[in-house]
């Protein structure tokens, strides 16, 4: 290969970037209007516009992703991590346009990436696996069917997505329908389809996972194992490699049933077999990405390979670079830095960064997309960097880690700095001795009061005005920003928007308002309806994840944003009158 496109935004896209001049070939990068000025749009040697706002104009769009790669002579892809990385549809349309796919086979992203055919796969090798439906739900009824046959809780589950995205789990009987309803529209959102599976949960599992990669030659290689236990709606927060606390026999097995499932698919590249292990020693499959994992970095670090330069070498066609698992080399951690309000549940948090002043020195290493003066849109995924950290023992990477979150600021919008710096001060995460994290430690034990962050600014207008002019006789298409153009007091009219750009914050009682910046998504209840405090109200969705609205008064409710609409956190967008 000679010049790559990469078909994704931020630090992953400048990851990638960053291995493709270290290999020695082009890289091509592509963007939506709001990444015009992005790191990965400015680093990569040529980079082309998407023309759309939402992921399913942009990042999602398999048409103008290849109509990209004809028009600058890419003749390989990489699909980085979300959107379309786990498309068997994009691979084939990758490979059916002559291009180099960098990734996995189709057919093993199909037999992989499809949750319930790997439970299948799973099962045929002999990975320990809980109890699960054989085929996606129908519906929300056959959802409640399974948790009154199998006990609660469930997970529910997309079966064609990954990284925690589309996926919920239910507590209580009464609200498995809701919550069904839920997954199927965020896996919609984030994947472009919503077929959902069920799987009895693990209550207080950790997460514990195996790099694999393999090549075109049969070899298939687990690098090791990581624990990305310390979650939040099921969306890794912290990585660490190798796997802390696992006895001799747990982690050859973890590794066995890795190897296993991937030689099983006739797997090709780069992939991660992930397990629940229960308090009481019980591992479970969970899943496979068929991808490069975000917490990707802290297996470099622990084992001396490029997993992203490894990707290329194996589309080239060469072998690996490894034929067993290496022993590890000392231990490292990833933090996700998020741009999201710790105190106010993780509240994703869009905005200006005003000042982004990562820390260095020894054994700190940072992968970001943004820095002082970049946007985060509301539009995509809240991961802005990571940290990671690697040191010769646990202890003194957590030493390191903890003066590097001491040393990290971010200005302008909240991060999830001030819950990293508590988790490493925090005994359940950091005893030399146990590991009392697990996946749901953060909703049932983490007990540290958090400040909410100060409200960031709302966004100017971020869509692009597109016009052509002539240059030299040839016409060219201009995309200008719409708020320059205000600025300049041009009379160009202003972009298309979807929705209503709802902006004044209201202090009324009675208002209903967005918790999250971001679209409203649907209403669960009509105008004028009674409702009772707690009743859920409307869904909406910011950076890929949806949050629910409830009623925090009883009265009459008078629906004041319409479904579509784009809002401030803040905003009223409905009002209940006693």
């Amino acid at each position: 290969m000679k010049k790559v496109l990469i078909a994704n935004r931020g630090e992953i896209a400048v990851r990638i970037v960053r291995a493709c001049a270290d290999y020695g070939v082009k890289s091509v990068a592509v963007y939506a209007d709001a990444d015009i000025d992005a790191m990965h749009a400015r680093m990569a040697d040529e980079a082309y516009g998407l023309d759309g706002q939402r992921p399913a104009d942009t990042y999602l769009n398999i048409e103008k992703l290849l109509a990209v790669a004809d028009r600058c002579g890419a003749d390989a892809v990489h699909p980085g991590y979300g959107f379309l990385s786990e498309s068997a549809t994009f691979a084939r349309a990758v490979i059916g346009a002559g291009l180099k796919w960098i990734g996995p086979s189709p057919a093993a992203i199909e037999a992989l990436g499809d949750k319930v055919q790997a439970r299948k796969i799973a099962l045929a090798v002999g990975a320990p696996l809980v109890a699960g439906t054989s085929e996606p739900a129908r519906d929300a009824q056959e959802v409640v069917a399974f948790a009154e046959k199998n006990g609660l809780p469930i997970a529910i589950k997309a079966a064609f997505g990954g990284g925690g995205r589309g996926m919920k789990v239910a507590w209580r009987l009464d609200e498995v329908a809701e919550l069904y309803e839920s997954a199927v529209r965020e896996a919609v959102t984030a994947f472009g389809r919503g077929e959902c599976f069920v799987e009895q949960f693990l209550d207080r599992p950790r997460h514990v996972e195996a790099q694999v990669i393999a090549d075109t030659h049969g070899h298939v290689v687990v690098l090791g194992t990581r624990d990305c236990s310390l979650q939040r709606r099921n969306q890794k927060l912290v990585e660490e490699a190798p796997a802390p606390f696992l006895s001799d026999e747990q982690r050859e097995r973890i590794h066995q049933s890795a190897r296993d499932v991937c030689a099983k698919a006739g797997y090709v590249g780069a992939g991660t077999v992930e397990f629940l292990l229960s308090p009481s020693g019980t591992i479970s499959f969970l899943e496979v990405n068929t991808r490069l994992q975000v917490e990707h970095p802290v297996t470099e670090e622990t084992t001396g390979i490029d997993l992203v330069v490894e990707q290329l070498r194996i589309a080239d066609g060469l072998p690996l670079s490894v034929t067993e698992t290496p022993k590890p080399r000392g231990h490292s951690f990833e933090f996700r830095i998020n741009a999201e309000d710790v105190g106010r549940g993780f509240l994703p948090a869009p905005g200006l960064v005003h000042l982004f002043e990562a820390p260095s020195g020894p054994g700190v290493r940072v992968d970001t997309g943004v820095q002082s003066g970049s946007t985060v849109p509301g539009t995509f995924d809240s991961l802005m960097a990571k940290l990671i950290i690697t040191g010769a023992t646990r202890a003194q990477a957590i030493a390191r880690a903890r003066r590097a979150l001491k040393e990290f600021r971010i200005e302008g919008v909240p991060s999830v700095l001030p819950f990293h710096r508590a988790v490493m001060a925090h005994a359940d995460f950091t005893s030399a001795d146990a590991f009392s994290v697990h996946t749901r430690w953060i909703e049932t034990d983490f007990a540290d009061t958090l400040a909410a962050a100060v409200r960031p600014e709302p966004l100017a207008d971020i869509a692009l005005v597109r016009t052509a002019v002539e240059i030299d006789g040839r016409r060219i298409a201009l995309g200008l920003p719409a708020e320059l153009l205000r600025g300049l007091h041009s009379t160009v009219p202003s972009a298309e928007r979807e929705g209503a750009d709802v902006s004044s914050i209201s202090t009324d009682a009675a208002a209903v308002v967005a918790p999250i910046s971001g679209t409203l998504q649907s209403w669960n209840v009509a105008d004028g309806d009674n409702v009772a405090v707690g009743d859920t109200l409307a869904s909406m969705e910011a950076m890929k994840m949806e949050m629910q609205v409830t009623a925090h008064r009883a009265g009459r409710i008078t629906l004041t944003v319409s479904v579509g609409s784009t809002v401030a956190a803040g905003i009223a967008i409905a009002k209940i009158v006693s």
